[in-house]
C-alpha cells in the first residue's frame, strides 16, 4: 500500500452505498478501493432503515500516525467489501473515522463523540496503549464495543480480571507479556547477556519493561540499570541526559521500547554523544514503521545509524492474510491485519446477535470466533453462513484470533533487523499459538 496523505481534520466519516439495483449478494465480489465518503458526511441504509455504525479511532497524527496511517486507509476497504456482499442485518454498515492523535487526551474526546454524538456501536481501536486506556471506560460506560488492532500492555488484562470493562474491551494483538519473552530470547540467543532498558514513559512503555526484565533474568541475563530504569517523558523533545543512562553501563544491548517521533530523537541524542559503538540496539512494535531509520538518520559515511538493530513486532500469519492481501491489492504493512480483523469482528457480532448494538456485539463477540464453529476466513463467506443460521469459527488474517474471556489473543511475532539500506527486513517468525496450544 502505498503512502497515503493524513487527513486534515479530526473528523472523517466514510459509508459505502449499495450497489445499483441492491445489495450483491455474491461474496465474492469485493472492492479493491476504500469508497471514501467526504470529511463531515454521513449517510444511512437507502431503504430509509438504520444500519450499523462503528467507528475507528486510530492516530492519523502524532507520534504513531507513520504505523496508523495504513490501518486507517484499510478499513473503508473491509465496510465496503461487506457492504458490497450484503451489509450487516440486512442495511450497509457506516464508519465513522476519528483521529486519537496520539493524545490520550484526544482520544477520550474522540470516543465522547463517537459513543455519544455519532452513537456507534462498536470502535476499531486505539493503537497506542495509554489511548485506549484513557478511552476504553467512556466505551464501556455507553456499551460500545472496543477492539484494539494494537494495544499490546498487560495493565488491560488486568483491569479485565478486575471487570473494569464490563466485557467491552477486547484486543487483535497479543499482550506484551507473549513479546517481551520473545525479545528476551532473541537477546539470549544472540549472546547479549547484559541489558538495559530504556522506555517511553506510559502504559506501553512501562508495562513492556515490567514484563521483559524478569523474562529476561529467568533466562540468565542481567538488566544493567533494573534500579533505576531509564523510563522518558512522552512529550519530551531532549533525551541527552535519558540516552547517556540509558548506554552509561556498558550494555550488550539497549533494549527499548519506544515511539517513532521520539524514539528517533532518543537514539539520535545517543548516536551524537558517541554511545551506540558498542551496544546492539533491541526495538520492538512501537517503531515498526519504514520511516523510523530515516528518522533516526545516518553518519558521517552515509550509512544508517540503526543499521544491525534488532527487533520484534506484532506479526501476522492468520488463515486470512492471503484474501486481506488481495482484498487491499498489495502486502499489508504493519498491523493492517490486526485492523481488518477488528474491524471483522464487529460487523460478525453483530450479524451474529441480530441487532446493531454494542451489547448484541459483546454478547456474540467469542461466539463468532468459536472454536466450535465453521472455520471461515473470508469475511463475506461467514456473514453468508451466519445469516444462514451456521455456526463460525472465524480465522483472522493476524492470527485464528480465539479471543479468551479477558479479551486478549495469542498470536506471531516478527523478527526483524534493518539492513544497510535502512530498510525493515523479518528474519523469523516465533508462533506464541504453537509454542503454547491453542
Amino acid at each position: 500500500m502505498g503512502t497515503s496523505q493524513k487527513p486534515t481534520r479530526k473528523f472523517i466519516a466514510v459509508t459505502t452505498a449499495v450497489l445499483a439495483g441492491g445489495l450483491l449478494a455474491a461474496c465474492g465480489n469485493t472492492a479493491q478501493n476504500g469508497g471514501e465518503g467526504q470529511p463531515g458526511t454521513e449517510t444511512t441504509a437507502q431503504n430509509g432503515s438504520e444500519g450499523l455504525k462503528i467507528g475507528a479511532l486510530l492516530p492519523a497524527t502524532g507520534d504513531l500516525s507513520s504505523i496508523g496511517q495504513y490501518m486507517i486507509d484499510a478499513l473503508p476497504v473491509l465496510v465496503d467489501t461487506v457492504n458490497q456482499c450484503g451489509g450487516v442485518n440486512g442495511a450497509p454498515v457506516t464508519l465513522v473515522q476519528e483521529d486519537s492523535q496520539t493524545e490520550p487526551a484526544a482520544a477520550a474526546e474522540a470516543m465522547t463523540k463517537l459513543t455519544e454524538v455519532d452513537n456507534v456501536a462498536g470502535v476499531v481501536g486505539a493503537f497506542g496503549s495509554s489511548i485506549s486506556n484513557a478511552a476504553v471506560d467512556i466505551a464501556a460506560r455507553n456499551q460500545v464495543m472496543m477492539i484494539s488492532p494494537g494495544s499490546t500492555s498487560t495493565i488491560f488484562t488486568e483491569r479485565a480480571q478486575n471487570g473494569d470493562f464490563n466485557g467491552y474491551w477486547a484486543r487483535t494483538a497479543p499482550p506484551d507479556s507473549y513479546q517481551a519473552e520473545a525479545l528476551a530470547s532473541l537477546a539470549m540467543e544472540r549472546g547479549f547477556d547484559s541489558v538495559a532498558t530504556a522506555v517511553i514513559n506510559n502504559d506501553y512503555g512501562v508495562g513492556f519493561e515490567e514484563e521483559f526484565v524478569p523474562a529476561f533474568q529467568d533466562m540468565g541475563g542481567s538488566v544493567v540499570n533494573e534500579g533505576s530504569p531509564v523510563r522518558y517523558d512522552p512529550k519530551a523533545t531532549t533525551f541527552e541526559s535519558e540516552a547517556t543512562a540509558a548506554f552509561s553501563d556498558n550494555p550488550d544491548a539497549v533494549m527499548g521500547v519506544l515511539y517513532v517521533e521520539t524514539g528517533a530523537l532518543f537514539l539520535k541524542a545517543a548516536y551524537q554523544q558517541g554511545l551506540m559503538q558498542d551496544a546492539t540496539v533491541l526495538l520492538t512494535d512501537g517503531v515498526y514503521s519504514g520511516e523510523f531509520p530515516e528518522k533516526v538518520g545516518k553518519n558521517e559515511q552515509g550509512e544508517y545509524i540503526l543499521e544491525g538493530a534488532l527487533g520484534t513486532t506484532v506479526g501476522a500469519g492468520g488463515p486470512g492474510l492471503e484474501q486481506l492481501q488481495a482484498a487491499l491489492g498489495t502486502e499489508p504493512e504493519a498491523f493492517v491485519p490486526h485492523t481488518w480483523d477488528a474491524g471483522a469482528l464487529l460487523m460478525l457480532a453483530a450479524e451474529a446477535g441480530d441487532t446493531n448494538t454494542g451489547e448484541a456485539i459483546k454478547e456474540n463477540l467469542r461466539a463468532v470466533a468459536n472454536p466450535e464453529g465453521q472455520e471461515v476466513s473470508d469475511v463475506c463467506q461467514a456473514l453468508e453462513l451466519l445469516r444462514n443460521g451456521e455456526e463460525i469459527n472465524y480465522q483472522g488474517a493476524s492470527s485464528r484470533v480465539d479471543i479468551d474471556e479477558l479479551g486478549n489473543v495469542r498470536g506471531v511475532y516478527d523478527v526483524w533487523t534493518v539492513n544497510a539500506d535502512g530498510s525493515l527486513e523479518t528474519v523469523e517468525k516465533i508462533d506464541v499459538q504453537e509454542q503454547q496450544g491453542s
